[in-house]
């Protein structure tokens, strides 16, 4: 089983002052402890499920930044960026630049979005009809993905109901070829798991009981797409967990590495270090 250690908050002892060490010394003992990657949550203000929004909260692209460059071996993404909250253009480009400047770590982490509050505070987009949200985060993939095309991005236009280039340029070009890996967030039957097997190369399935049938539908969804020789295999179906890590990754790693059930799937940990 290889795991992802998810970091969704900042709010810790020491405060603003220790933010910057503290986080050096996170990531560096979970690299160490043999975690496979590391995420950060993508809001601007604490989310409400840990207590926000009065909280420390970090950007999630200025944080990788930083992470990158105390890390060597780890994957890299947010968990998850809200489709409206960045241009698709600039968003592909931040994602590549994290990439060429990590050697080839990034994942675009990438979902609809669920917290209007954040985004009405601080002028961000977000569009009020869950069915709008979900066709701008199909057409934000679609558009990273003209942009990862050939040497230098497809440089074509790009015309959807929300989202526009006029020319997908991208030099210099992502290190992982032919894309950087794609995590699509959430567990919805009817938009999420089929945009899962369309553009995915990871999904993040909420626990519960239901995860085993969810899976067989997105091994439908899959062949249904006509992929099941690539694309069934290649996804990493990644559900959340939580634990209280405490100081020491290792214990949380060798306590895990036994869990009956999952062989090699990857999983992510909600680690509160």
């Amino acid at each position: 089983m290889r795991l992802g250690l998810h970091i969704p908050q900042t709010t810790w002892e020491g405060g603003a002052p220790r933010l910057g060490p503290l986080l050096g010394e996170v990531v560096e003992a979970a690299e160490a402890a043999g975690f496979d990657a590391i995420a950060v949550a993508d809001h601007v203000w604490l989310h409400p499920i840990i207590g926000g929004p009065i909280g420390n909260h970090l950007e999630s692209y200025t944080t990788l930044g930083y992470i990158a460059a105390r890390t060597n071996r780890v994957r890299l993404l947010a968990l998850a960026t809200a489709a409206s909250c960045r241009p698709a253009g600039l968003l592909a480009k931040m994602v590549t630049t994290l990439d060429v400047l990590s050697g080839g770590r990034a994942m675009l982490g990438i979902g609809s979005g669920d917290y209007q509050e954040e985004a009405d505070g601080l002028g961000l987009p977000f569009p009020p009809a869950a069915r709008d949200r979900f066709d701008l985060l199909e057409e934000t993939v679609q558009a990273c993905l003209e942009m990862w095309a050939g040497e230098r991005g497809s440089e074509a236009p790009f015309a959807g109901k929300h989202v526009r280039l006029g020319r997908a340029l991208n030099v210099p070009q992502s290190l992982s070829r032919p894309h950087p890996p794609i995590l699509i967030a959430g567990s919805g039957e009817r938009r999420t798991l089929p945009l899962v097997a369309r553009y995915g190369d990871a999904c993040n399935i909420r626990p519960s009981p239901e995860i085993p049938r969810q899976l067989d539908l997105l091994r439908r969804l899959c062949e249904d797409e006509a992929e099941i020789s690539t694309q069934s295999r290649r996804l990493r179906p990644t559900p959340s967990m939580s634990a209280r890590t405490g100081p020491r990754p290792t214990r949380l790693w060798n306590g895990c590495s036994g869990w009956p059930g999952w062989g090699s799937r990857p999983c992510w940990l909600g680690g509160r270090c």
